[in-house]
């Protein structure tokens, strides 16, 4: 209901943006042509369709990869034998601190020139990845990884130290004790910047034009420089990408509020506790994100 809700709002702002600017706007020798904008929407090609899932398939599997390294990251940076903290603060740096786009040439186009490492090609059962895919979602999935670690972090220290104590005192090992008490309680702080993370991976993807992979922007590209209508292609593929996350974010906005029962950020009321909406998740800002301002981001 909710995702269906999204979707009309969603692509009636894009229609209504798109109209907008070509009344507004195109007053000179170019001609619009606004059947590319609707058939791309309507009746979207086996490209798009075919860029739109592969643009979902990264990001999921890249995000599922960046939160798993970022949890081992974050305890790692936490640990007490520094090597540990060594390569966790070292890994950390060095992707946080460089654009991801020179990553991507780096390991991609840069490791092959130089002999040192080609992608291979993968294949899961009837699935053939490719190997500029398999190297997005790996280069990305690390990626993601450096930002996850903090956020990851910020949610184990939110946890109070003394359940860790008590829970030794139970006779837990140190995984029973992360797996069992401290991060599923960490979940209700790592939850909304995870959410504004994926967000961003579903528009991230399209960084992976530079290593030639057809995801969603890159299909729109190459249509675009067929038939020469950048202008309301590029728009089609806005209100695409603006569905995605609209879409995401009621999902997002549905998970917090079910974290939240019983606690301070879901105040009861009739219908059981509240947590962020999607107004204030679109033109606002909840408590939860309020908090968790300073965690993560790019």
């Amino acid at each position: 209901m909710f995702s269906r809700l999204g979707t009309r709002r969603a692509l009636l702002a894009g229609c209504l943006l798109f109209v907008a600017v070509t009344v507004a706007g195109c007053s000179g020798n170019y001609s619009v042509r606004p059947q590319f904008f609707w058939d791309s929407l309507f009746h979207p090609s086996p490209a798009i369709v075919n860029g739109l899932g592969l643009t979902l398939g990264i990001s999921v599997v890249a995000q599922f990869l960046g939160v798993v390294l970022g949890v081992f990251a974050a305890m790692g940076k936490m640990a007490k034998f520094w090597p540990f903290r060594t390569v966790a603060n070292i890994y950390i740096w060095i992707f946080r601190g460089t654009p991801l786009l020179v990553q991507l040439s780096f390991f991609y186009y840069g490791l092959a020139a130089a002999g040192l490492f080609k992608w291979p090609a993968i294949v899961i059962g009837p699935v053939d990845i490719l190997p500029n895919i398999f190297a997005g979602i790996v280069i990305l999935g690390v990626n993601e990884g450096a930002y996850m670690a903090e956020i990851v972090r910020a949610g184990i220290l939110s946890v109070d130290p003394g359940q860790t104590e008590a829970s030794k005192s139970l006779g837990m090992t140190y995984g029973q004790t992360m797996r069992r008490i401290v991060l599923p309680q960490a979940a209700r702080v790592i939850v909304p910047p995870l959410g504004n993370e994926f967000n961003n991976m579903l528009k991230t993807t399209s960084l992976l034009t530079v290593i030639s992979v057809f995801e969603l922007y890159n299909t729109f590209s190459v249509a675009a420089g067929h038939s020469y209508a950048t202008f309301e292609l590029m728009a089609a593929a806005a209100v695409w990408y603006l569905l995605l996350t609209t879409i995401w974010g009621f999902v997002q906005s549905r998970i917090e509020r079910r974290l939240a029962r019983g606690t301070a950020t879901g105040s009861s009321g009739p219908s059981g506790p509240q947590g962020p909406g999607w107004r204030s998740r679109f033109f606002g800002r909840s408590n939860v994100d309020a908090k968790a301002s300073g965690i993560g981001g790019h």
